[in-house]
């Protein structure tokens, strides 16, 4: 356990300036989202109102209170959101590949270390997940702020109010990274780590076979994805609704579990035979 948590803090170190910048870029770029939509509302406003004289009641009828959907579905917010889950699946490959790059693979090192090899699989898949729930986190502590920032713009009649709870749960996409339930949060962060899981187990294929590897990593991938959603595929073409919802779930979950436990098993083989020191 030692040897893992140490792994795990030498993994986040190489990958704290990357989190740290897709934190700052969120910020800025949400925060100026939030006062460019504020102003451009507040203008729009001002120029209706006062230029051209159109009541007040009217022109809220016509173009209604300014919520804080506006700015979640501006680019200003999902912008930053799309550019985080592009660095995190940008790094699952990275994580592994760096460790080969340079003069000096440091790929090596790491395998040298006294430890079993598989603590390393271990330290990179947790430092994906903290870096995804670190960002989670942090979008969840600025969203409060942003609707500050919004009430501290606009005034109370020309605003809809809402609630962190009730921005999340009207919009879809960002339910999916913001799950409104335990349950949810389970199934949508379980399959991230399956996935991850499998996409790290096609790497070590590649890395251990090279060319073969390619497509030895390509046909794992296609077979642990048919195999993790088989409960769904009998359901629809030849059972045809034989399962309720719970028992489907529950073979879900439990084909789920066998597919991770057999990328993990896979990844561990591949490291402690087949890349050699």
């Amino acid at each position: 356990m030692s040897n893992y948590l140490k792994l795990v803090n030498f993994e986040f170190n190489r990958i704290g300036k990357l989190f740290a910048v897709l934190l700052a870029i969120t910020f800025i770029v949400q925060i100026v989202g939030v006062i460019v939509q504020s102003k451009s509302y507040l203008n729009r406003a001002n120029e209706m109102i006062y230029k051209e004289m159109m009541p007040k009641a009217e022109f809220l009828e016509s173009y209604g209170q300014m919520s804080f959907l506006e700015v979640v579905y501006s680019v200003w917010f999902i912008g930053p959101i799309a550019l985080c889950i592009a660095g995190v699946g940008f790094y699952i490959f990275l994580i592994w590949y760096r460790d080969w790059m340079g003069k000096n693979t440091f790929i090596y090192r790491l395998l040298m270390l006294p430890t079993t090899r598989l603590n390393i699989f271990y330290a990179k898949i947790t430092n994906i997940m903290i870096m995804t729930f670190g960002l989670i986190a942090f979008q969840l502590v600025l969203l409060p702020i942003e609707n500050l920032v919004m009430k501290s713009m606009v005034p109370k009649e020309f605003r809809a109010d809402l609630t962190v709870s009730e921005i999340v749960t009207r919009i879809p996409e960002l339910s999916i990274i913001i799950p409104s339930s335990m349950i949810e949060l389970i199934v949508y962060y379980g399959a991230g780590l399956l996935a991850v899981a499998i996409l790290f187990t096609a790497i070590l294929m590649e890395r251990s076979f090279r060319w073969k590897g390619i497509f030895a990593g390509l046909i794992y991938i296609a077979v642990a994805v048919i195999l993790t959603i088989s409960p769904l595929l009998l359901q629809a073409f030849v059972f045809h609704g034989f399962f309720y919802p719970i028992e489907l779930f529950i073979l879900e979950i439990v084909f789920g579990l066998i597919v991770l436990a057999a990328s993990i098993w896979t990844s561990g083989f591949l490291l402690t035979k087949k890349i050699t020191v």
